[in-house]
């Protein structure tokens, strides 16, 4: 079992926070469990000084409370390391980006696509399985109906990455 959670370490600048009764007992959890969300119950528990029984219910109430969010799978460093991974701002047209998003929707190889302040209206995350596959995808995104101009970054190497099974050098 996975768990991702939000980021809820921080005060978010639109005023959303974590819940008042979220404390550093709930950090140590979550932390724990983004380096190792299959770790058993038990084990954490012995991890943070608690019983298993206190571990299992907080982890129930972050999900009701939604700072956990979801389970998933992270890739394993033979598929990660394999990748062509990159990210492209795109500028969109006035009254075009809903359908931009819907089109960027229907890629399987778009994974993220998040909002940006600047010059550019989106940044995406791309994973392609081959260079040549990566300039097939953009050419494709900069033909959409309403991309009105992109950049685009090759990722190189990972420095840090908190997110993946797959540890930085």
């Amino acid at each position: 079992m996975l768990y991702a959670f939000s980021e809820c370490m921080q005060p978010h600048p639109t005023g959303v926070q974590a819940p008042s009764n979220f404390n550093d007992i709930d950090r140590q959890l979550l932390s724990l469990l983004s380096a190792n969300a299959r770790e058993p119950a038990a084990i954490l528990a012995r991890k943070l000084g608690l019983a298993r029984t206190t571990v299992v219910a907080r982890i129930a109430r972050l999900e009701r409370e939604h700072i956990v969010s979801g389970y998933g799978v992270r890739l394993g460093r033979r598929l990660e390391e394999a990748a062509v991974r990159a990210y492209c701002f795109i500028s969109v047209l006035p009254k075009t980006p809903a359908a931009v998003i819907r089109e960027l929707e229907r890629m399987p190889e778009v994974e993220e696509v998040s909002s940006v302040s600047g010059p550019y209206d989106y940044l995406i995350f791309l994973r392609c399985e081959t260079h040549e596959q990566l300039d097939e995808l953009l050419d494709r995104i900069g033909l959409i109906d309403g991309v009105k101009q992109t950049q685009t970054s090759i990722v190189l190497s990972r420095k840090v990455d908190r997110r993946s099974a797959v540890a930085a050098p």
